[in-house]
């Protein structure tokens, strides 16, 4: 599933991410890497997302939340 199709509250671990080189290297250079923990934490209207990844929060756009390919973390782990 991509992080675009999540839903607020919960958190995810990124699986893989599927963007234009240059994207995927600055969402790398804010931590957005395989294996971490992103916490939906808004959805807005027109597909934007406000995110938290490592304790920052982050505002994604519609084309690059759906080119990130997320899992649901077991529960036990939904806290970051």
């Amino acid at each position: 599933m991509t992080l675009y199709d999540g839903m607020a509250g919960v958190t995810y671990q990124v699986a893989g991410v599927f963007v234009e080189e240059a994207v995927t290297r600055r969402l790398q250079a804010l931590g957005i890497n395989d294996g971490t923990p992103v916490r939906i934490l808004n959805r807005k209207k027109k597909g934007a997302m406000i995110i938290q990844v490592r304790g920052t929060r982050l505002a994604l756009g519609r084309h690059i939340s759906s080119c990130i390919e997320v899992k649901e973390q077991e529960t036990g782990e939904n806290a970051l």
